[in-house]
């Protein structure tokens, strides 16, 4: 994505990221964590503030610091590193909540057209299906894969 984005690092398998969201309140560290599921070459995407007293990932934390859209775009240049390390990936990704859930909604139908580029992207609807993403409709989790990479789901 061509949106302003923070550094981030990574480790040497690109499943742990990291970086500084430099906000209204100062400097708050984010982790993503890719971790496989069940599901063979399908990868669960985890984000949210970490944690220093657990080590772990706060995916419920409300940081309000001003910068959602450079923080969103910083996951998502993860994605697309991520992709390509693992080309034959599908990469699942819901909100902690409902409102996380239609805020990342929000902006995969804002830069669907962009994302569409080098992706296929599935939501997941109130019917228990898997559909291509169009924007308007609600959608529980998102799933997406390089293109020429889909298989019927």
């Amino acid at each position: 994505m061509k949106q302003k984005r923070y550094s981030y690092s990574s480790e040497k398998f690109f499943t742990v990221y990291r970086f500084d969201s430099e906000g209204q309140k100062g400097a708050i560290r984010k982790l993503i964590l890719f971790t496989e599921t069940s599901v063979d070459n399908v990868y669960n995407l985890a984000f949210g503030d970490y944690d220093i007293q657990t080590g772990e990932i706060d995916d419920f934390a409300v940081t309000n610091d001003g910068d959602t859209a450079k923080v969103l775009a910083t996951v998502a240049a993860t994605v697309y590193e991520f992709i390509e390390k693992y080309p034959g990936a599908w990469v699942v990704a819901t909100g902690s909540t409902p409102a996380r859930t239609r805020l990342y909604r929000m902006s995969i139908s804002k830069y669907l057209e962009e994302i569409c580029e080098d992706f296929s992207i599935f939501g997941y609807n109130d019917r228990e299906d898997w559909e291509k993403f169009v924007i308007g409709e609600e959608y529980g989790m998102f799933l997406l894969t390089r293109k020429g990479n889909e298989i019927s789901i």
